[in-house]
């Protein structure tokens, strides 16, 4: 298979095909699309579908955390370890699937990382044993882990400047699509199945992603102009390049690696906090029943689709430091409201939902563009893959410690522990520049 048909000729400005350059005016609310390509459209739709699958598969364990956890007997700190291990191990996918997109292409590492998570999700299903289920989970984590970073890379590099962030943001806000049909999912087979069959079926539905595996093997492409660059340049894919210090001649890439590790670590840590322990809390502590809680997470997963949407347009406006450095403080705030909430005030946790889904969403819009602008377009895949995995292995330590506070503080407190995470991205943002309409190719 060609991941790349044969290029044509490109914008000498931007280095991209088709005269993306000219055509960005008319912003509108869907002026980023208009701006694209048809092969950036294909490549928009590819990713974005991808990403809507990866979230789909991810949101299959914390949703079922509780029926698993009945199921084999486990305790807090063992189903925090059901997360911890596929966030880990998703690091290590990660670095290679950046480093095998500076290689082969694209597409490529997107259509392996794809059929990687579909797999062994769908091996979660049939594990006999607490000890089978971690390690089928871990190998999801190898695909899991790369695919938001060979897809966000594959579109960043299609966009242009002036819209490259509303257009990743768009691309972030699959995640939200992906989690609310695992949702929708989860209510209908928890409410028409028992809980000993009901996590099977959840996982087994994973399955779905080889459909668009097919479609991404006849449709999609890499950017002509992006490609061209890559394989004229010597070095490409190398962990070496983004760890290498600055000198007097050339700035280097190692402090960007460390600073945008840590932001990845910081902004995930809160993240992954959030999405594996929430649906726990408000059925543990909050008694909610499998409606109830899929009620209550429609206004969290609403909050984070405006989320994406408008951090994407907020990135673009206001700049990519700025809108992390805002959302980064709402989203702790958030958190110390929404664990704080007095028993028995469930309408009050019903309101807070939305706000607390669209801050710690918004934050992320901002990651696909930016990372992208870091780098150089031949280790571009090796660094976004790189510290966008390497925070979330470090940052999946904060759902396994508030599995273990739990017991202790309760869910609720425990959650407070998140908001740390979002301190450490605010800080992180001091040592890396500002990259809002930097041209990529």
């Amino acid at each position: 298979m060609s991941s790349t048909p044969p290029p044509q000729a490109l914008n000498p400005k931007t280095g991209r095909s088709g005269g993306d350059g000219e055509r960005t005016a008319g912003d509108g609310a869907f002026g980023w699309l208009r701006a694209l390509d048809p092969r950036g459209r294909r490549a928009f739709a590819g990713a974005f579908g991808g990403y809507a699958l990866d979230s789909y598969d991810y949101f299959t364990l914390p949703l079922s955390m509780v029926a698993l956890a009945a199921y084999f007997g486990l305790d807090s700190g063992q189903t925090g370890l059901l997360t911890t291990v596929t966030l880990v191990v998703s690091a290590v996918g990660g670095a290679i699937a950046g480093v095998v997109a500076d290689r082969v292409g694209r597409v490529r590492a997107l259509i392996i990382t794809v059929t990687t998570y579909a797999v062994f999700t769908v091996a979660c299903g049939f594990a006999p044993t607490y000890e089978t289920l971690l390690v089928f989970r871990a190998l999801q984590g190898l695909g899991f882990g790369g695919e938001w970073a060979v897809g966000a890379i594959l579109v960043a590099e299609y966009a242009s400047a002036r819209h490259r962030g509303r257009t990743l943001g768009a691309v972030q806000s699959s995640w939200a699509v992906g989690w609310a049909l695992a949702a929708v999912v989860y209510t209908v087979v928890f409410s028409v199945a028992g809980n000993d069959l009901a996590w099977r079926v959840m996982f087994w539905t994973g399955a779905l992603p080889a459909l668009l595996v097919l479609w991404l093997r006849r449709r999609v492409h890499d950017a002509p102009g992006a490609t061209a660059v890559r394989e004229g340049s010597t070095g490409r894919g190398s962990f070496a390049a983004i760890f290498k210090p600055g000198t007097a001649t050339s700035p280097g890439l190692l402090r960007t690696t460390v600073f945008a590790g840590l932001l990845s670590t910081g902004v995930q840590g809160g993240y992954y906090t959030l999405a594996t322990w929430v649906p726990t809390y408000l059925k543990s502590e909050r008694g909610l029943s499998v409606v109830g809680t899929g009620s209550y997470l429609t206004l969290l997963i609403s909050g984070a689709f405006a989320g994406y949407l408008t951090g994407g347009y907020l990135t673009d406006r206001l700049g990519r430091r700025r809108n992390i450095w805002l959302f980064a403080l709402l989203s702790a705030v958030c958190i110390v409201a929404y664990a704080n909430i007095p028993g028995g005030a469930n309408t009050l946790l019903l309101v807070l939902g939305f706000p607390l889904g669209f801050c710690m969403s918004a934050i992320f819009s901002g990651f696909g563009s930016y990372l992208s602008e870091l780098y150089p377009t031949p280790v571009r895949g090796t660094g976004q893959g790189f510290t966008y995995n390497t925070g979330r292995a470090v940052g999946a330590v904060f759902p396994t410690l508030v599995g273990f506070l739990a017991d202790s503080w309760g869910v609720g407190g425990a959650l407070i522990f998140g908001a740390i995470g979002y301190g450490i991205a605010a800080l992180a943002l001091l040592g890396l520049p500002e990259t809002r309409g930097k041209e990529l190719a």
